[in-house]
């Protein structure tokens, strides 16, 4: 379990991310765990959540983020306790090694302990490594910004402590970049310059130093009307005398920097004429990458438990492996005095290296030339080792392909260590740590585009800036080549660039300045792929930027052993594996420009195979949907009948164990799914497309995901009207009809699904018919047409009783016994219910059981029995609750509230009505909610509590004027329930 607020907002539990439920849960988040382990007062946590103008329910609406917050947390592994309930607030309990904060107050607090400088200047790095960029740089809070800032500058100052001390063991080449960069955010800094000023003159730049002097004077003169102090102005003068006492001092690279002496080390050992130092040169403008480096670092440290001599840094094309390399190394380099080895495997080129010709090449550099060389590889990397076994040095191995390749090259000696880039992970290599290199994060990326094009350019139009970066996928190839293309054109704005790459056809061929192109870099790793490999890659790129589960490759392929396939373009970087989902699957993406390229790859292939790949993979999720409805509780009068779209069944033992949890997977596939969707639409397959939109309606209606449901739903009727798909086109206008009831759009509703009878007569669809008569019933019965609405549930129970379908009959018989309640035939009514009971039990469908008697607590309560109301419509909501059917629990906490207000019994009214308003509110049920705060209007004047029931009755009166149900304001509103 780990979280991070020392940089972007990060919480990962049991190794995958966990997601917030909107920016509540994450402001929330961030303000227990600025102040971790200790009680956060709801006064404060009520400011980070509103910035000021609070609402009167901001205690209740805090209590939910944090409660939906903990629920979160607990379902990604956390334990219960992790965030406990104080009095006045909340607490978050976690150990140092679980929050980056806490761990970079450790080891500051380490750092001033130590008596060593070199020990306190390592602390102080740990400290600095916690940091992934600005503290919470992504929440949006006034209150938090003043936290924000207050870590930020507790960072510069441990930055610009570090670097003193470093400057005082002789560092000083290594501080002058960190200082440089460090004066640059602090401009007025004295004592940043007066540091940056000495290392300057120690590594004999004596004019540069006197720049910096003069830089700050002018800034200091010209801003602020002051002088440099005293000791700044003396240390001017000292190194325009050269004063001798300015000299570094000897450096040091640890407590003990010479090794003992070893009596028994043979005299003729050959040895270096001067330490190796082949270090590429760093990248001037390297941003971010806190994390990798800090760990790169732990890795590297001698004195560290974690320690790991070969570390591999495993990313995909132009994410920027080498640069981090380099830069990783060049920081490390003062731990390894003997040197620093740098070798180019080449393994992406036309001819990647052999080990013997590196061996040669490593050797030459450590002093061994000529026929001292021995000729084979085994004698070269024996030689190699014994050079090294007494010395501290960092070997660099740049772009390797496969293990065989690096074994050779691996020293012995405990004192080295390997640094090694690869698009492919390295298992094979004994003790060897693998970090997975992803893009750079939002704000590095915008850092490094600003860096290089300048930031008056950037300011001057900030959304084209961002529109870039995005088309660029935050990858630090395609950022340096598009930054590239600005700085070579300054009369380009950026809105230029802009147009010229988000078209996704023209982008891979706009990626490219001079040797730097992104199209050929992803290629560089394609020429190393078998074929199925690049088969399975192209295919992927037509499925759209989405994040899949891994069983869709063998869809695409046809092949039931593609798990392999999959594992290949892992190991190669060009699949990314992003995390486990919550049920479990592992999930994988494509990085944007990797998806361009796969589409361009796939462009050649004949457009039949390519249809029916697409189609495989549609039908493969739609025998999924219809299998994890099935296990749904019942879908009421949203389930359709099959059409003739084709389904792909998958292994019984993986549909099995992806529907253990339906609703889990649901979840898990809820974008994939509208995606599915949109698949099918755009490749023409109207069928597919209607199917699947249908089949998640029962989804969407128990978790009460509208915008889904509609989104899905209007997609694929373009489709089936474009196709004059009659029975399609009938299915989808019944399910936007069932929406718009939900919604109160009674209207809408009825055109939907007046529209949609007529389609079903026309088509012979007589079970599809009885739906959507019994859907127009509804609407009628809440619009007060009750003979009509009687009418349209007998129509409907006819057809549905000759057609033998049970289950429409089993809530047709319900919906009867209401409709002849409301006319007072309470005999009538009674026996349509214990029918509708008898039967939903028979189907043992638990779901029915739980409607019928949350609407047979009427006929109980009609007949002054509410004691029976009551125990009918708690069962109910124990099932409502146990099904998390949110919808359902409101219209029977609604119910529980009349009961208790026939009762005159405000205590226990009031609290269900504000239950069941917050969860019609949260579902956009206006209609519902309106009735809730009307009753407890109604219950506040009756107990004498006028201005509460002002207030009250004004909430429901504002909600019934924005529907339009001016006419309802006269009296209680009818229910709306099914």
């Amino acid at each position: 379990m780990r979280f991070g607020l020392l940089g972007p907002l990060h919480a990962q539990i049991t190794g995958r991310e966990v997601r917030f439920n909107g920016p509540r849960q994450a402001k929330m988040l961030a303000a227990l765990l600025v102040d971790a382990n200790n009680i956060v007062a709801m006064d404060r946590l009520v400011a980070v959540m509103w910035d000021g103008n609070a609402p009167a329910t901001a205690v209740r609406q805090v209590q939910d983020a944090v409660s939906g917050l903990r629920r979160n947390l607990v379902a990604c592994g956390a334990p219960g306790s992790l965030i406990s309930t104080r009095r006045g607030g909340y607490e978050i309990h976690l150990a140092p090694d679980q929050l980056d904060l806490l761990e970079f107050d450790h080891e500051r607090r380490l750092a001033e302990q130590h008596t060593a400088p070199f020990e306190s200047a390592v602390a102080l790095r740990r400290a600095l490594a916690c940091w992934r960029g600005n503290a919470l740089v992504d929440i949006s809070s006034r209150v938090l910004e003043i936290d924000a800032a207050r870590l930020n500058e507790r960072r510069a100052a441990t930055h610009k402590q570090c670097l003193a001390i470093e400057l005082d063991l002789g560092r000083h080449r290594e501080v002058i970049d960190e200082l440089t960069a460090l004066l640059r955010e602090h401009p007025y800094d004295e004592d940043v310059a007066e540091h940056l000023i000495v290392a300057l003159y120690r590594c004999r730049r004596q004019g540069e130093a006197l720049q910096v002097y003069e830089r700050l004077r002018r800034t200091l003169a010209d801003e602020l009307g002051v002088d440099p102090t005293p000791p700044l102005q003396t240390l001017h003068q000292r190194i325009l005398t050269a004063d001798p006492a300015l000299v570094a001092p000897v450096p040091a690279s640890g407590p003990s920097d010479t090794p003992p002496e070893r009596p028994d080390v043979p005299a003729a050992e050959p040895a270096m004429a001067m330490p190796v130092r082949q270090l590429p040169l760093d990248v001037s403008d390297f941003v971010g990458r806190a994390e990798a480096l800090g760990e790169i670092a732990g890795l590297l440290d001698a004195s560290a438990p974690n320690r790991a001599p070969v570390a591999v840094i495993v990313g995909g094309p132009g994410v920027g492996k080498s640069c981090l390399v380099t830069h990783a190394a060049r920081l490390a380099s003062t731990a390894f005095p003997d040197g620093q080895l740098y070798l180019n495997l080449a393994a992406t080129s036309d001819e990647p290296r052999d080990p013997g010709l590196m061996l040669a090449e490593a050797l030459r550099a450590l002093s061994i030339a000529g026929s001292a060389i021995p000729n084979g590889l085994f004698e070269r990397a024996a030689l190699y080792r014994s050079l090294l076994v007494d010395r501290r040095m960092l070997v660099v191995l740049d772009d390797a392909g496969h293990a065989d390749q690096v074994l050779p090259l691996l020293p012995g000696a405990d004192g080295c260590a390997v640094l090694i880039t690869s698009r492919t992970l390295l298992t094979q290599l004994p003790g060897a740590r693998h970090i997975d290199l992803d893009v750079l994060s939002p704000a590095e990326a915008r850092e490094l585009f600003t860096g290089i094009v300048g930031r008056r350019r950037v300011e001057r139009e900030p959304a084209e800036a961002d529109a870039i970066l995005d088309c660029c996928g935050n990858l630090p190839l395609a950022i340096r080549i598009a930054s590239g293309k600005l700085t070579g054109r300054p009369a380009w704005s950026l809105r230029v660039l802009r147009e010229r790459i988000e078209d996704e056809s023209r982008r891979l061929a706009e990626l490219r300045i001079g040797d730097l192109s992104v199209r050929a870099s992803v290629e560089l790793s394609l020429r190393l792929l078998p074929a199925d490999a690049v088969r399975a890659l192209s295919l992927l790129g037509l499925l759209g930027a989405y994040t899949l589960p891994g069983w869709v490759v063998g869809p695409l392929l046809d092949r039931s052993d593609a798990e392999e396939v999959l594992d290949t373009l892992v190991d190669a970087s060009l699949v990314r594996l992003t995390a486990t989902d919550a049920i479990g699957q592992p999930r994988y993406r494509l990085h944007d420009l990797i998806r361009t390229c796969a589409v361009e790859i796939a462009a050649p292939l004949p457009a039949t195979d390519k249809r029916d790949a697409i189609i495989r993979v549609l039908s493969a999720w739609l025998e999924l949907v219809g299998r994890g409805t099935d296990r749904l509780p019942a879908a009421g009068l949203l389930a359709a009948a099959p059409g003739s779209a084709p389904r792909r069944p998958l292994p019984d033992a993986v549909v099995d164990r992806l529907m253990a949890d339906p609703f889990g997977w649901f979840d898990a596939e809820s974008d994939n799914l509208l995606g599915a969707v949109k698949l099918a639409v755009d490749w023409g397959l109207d069928e597919l497309a209607w199917e699947l939109a249908a089949g998640t309606a029962t989804y969407y209606d128990h978790r009460c995901l509208y915008q889904d449901w509609q989104h899905g739903h209007q997609l694929a009727l373009g489709a089936t009207e474009a196709a004059d798909n009659v029975r399609g086109t009938s299915v989808l206008l019944r399910g936007l009809g069932q929406l718009h009831i939900y919604r109160d759009e009674f209207d809408q509703a009825t055109r939907a699904l007046e529209s949609s009878v007529g389609l079903c007569r026309d088509g012979g669809d007589k079970r599809g018919e009885a739906l959507s008569m019994a859907m127009l019933s509804t609407v009628s019965r809440v619009q007060g047409r009750d003979d009509e609405a009687l009418e349209r549930v007998e129509q409907a129970l006819a057809i549905a009783v000759g057609e033998g379908d049970r289950h429409i009959e089993a809530q047709l018989s319900c919906s009867m016994a209401v409709m002849t309640l409301m006319q007072g035939k309470l005999e009538e009514a009674e026996l349509w219910f214990n029918g509708a009971l008898s039967q939903a039990r028979a189907l043992d469908d638990e779901h029915r059981v739980a409607v019928v008697l949350r609407r047979f607590s009427r006929l109980h309560d009609r007949r002054g029995d509410p004691d029976e109301a009551l125990r009918c419509l708690w069962q109910a909501l124990a099932t409502f609750e146990k099904l998390a059917d949110e919808r359902c629990a409101g219209y029977t906490l609604l119910e529980v509230g009349r009961v208790y207000a026939g009762q005159h019994d405000r205590d226990r009214a009031s609290p269900a009505l504000e239950r069941a308003a917050g969860l019609f509110h949260r579902h956009g049920d206006r209609q519902d909610e309106a009735a809730c705060w009307q009753l407890i209007g109604d219950l506040d004047a009756a107990a004498g509590a006028h201005d509460m029931a002002h207030q009250h009755r004004g909430r429901a009166l504002r909600l019934w004027q924005m529907i339009g149900d001016m006419n309802q304001t006269k009296g209680l509103a009818r229910p709306s329930s099914p």
